[in-house]
């Protein structure tokens, strides 16, 4: 049983003053209700494991918003691998400017992340269930987004070949991860140069629950200097088998 709105709301409230995010009343109210659902739906299906309102707020919402500020206005979006909505959702309520195309390989996930997105009104959203490694190959998609985002998907060097051939020349990727990527950047360049992108930035986000529990994040921006060839991504069996 989620709790009482009004405690979430103050919660909300709460955490994203202490990570200094705002938040609005309709915004704090759609991610109520995006709660409700998600926990909801939870009880058959395997979204998340973190089930805890407070931790939900902070590990899923303000979590996905720590690129919100990074986002250029009025940017096209993909987000590889969304799996339960993620950034995907939380980005929609506080960036209605932002087109976001969410894609999984799941399509029951899928499914979830589209119904729960017409749900709370979010018509900047479309999902779809299908493989990154043959969508990059698709003209409609191909070095087609402004922004393209993958959070805890993957290794830097196979998130690299999977995502980049989305991002148009100019464009910018964004890979979040939970903690230091030091050795996945020392591993992933070759792969990256290959692949038509150059490392731009390196942010570490501190997630904060109180003054003295915090979480470490961090942002790796890939700008995209160069078309990708046309043979990557390869198929999947290959990336895994042997990076670039």
């Amino acid at each position: 049983m989620i709790m009482d709105q009004v405690k979430f709301t103050e919660e909300c409230y709460r955490l994203f003053d202490l990570n200094a995010l705002p938040c609005t009343d309709r915004q704090a109210n759609l991610l109520y209700h995006l709660t409700e659902q998600m926990l909801k739906i939870n009880r058959t299906m395997n979204l998340t494991a973190i089930t805890e309102e407070k931790a939900i707020i902070l590990r899923h919402y303000v979590d996905s918003l720590t690129i919100s500020e990074y986002i250029p206005q009025n940017s096209i979006l993909l987000d590889v691998g969304c799996g339960a909505g993620f950034p995907t959702l939380p980005l929609a309520i506080f960036r209605p400017d932002v087109t976001i195309t969410a894609l999984d390989g799941t399509a029951k996930r899928i499914h979830y992340v589209q119904d729960t997105a017409e749900q709370l009104e979010l018509s900047n959203v479309t999902a779809i269930a299908g493989r990154a490694e043959d969508y990059a190959h698709r003209e409609e998609y191909r070095e087609s987004f402004d922004m393209v985002t993958a959070r805890a998907v993957a290794n830097l060097a196979v998130l690299g070949e999977l995502c980049l051939g989305f991002v148009k020349p100019g464009g910018q990727m964004i890979a979040m991860k939970a903690q230091q990527a030091e050795n996945e950047l020392k591993d992933a360049s070759r792969c990256i140069s290959l692949c038509g992108g150059e490392v731009s930035n390196i942010i570490q986000k501190t997630l904060s629950s109180s003054s003295t529990e915090q979480e470490h994040r961090t942002l790796i921006f890939i700008s995209k200097s160069a078309s990708t060839p046309k043979i990557y991504p390869r198929h999947f069996s290959k990336i895994s088998k042997k990076t670039l």
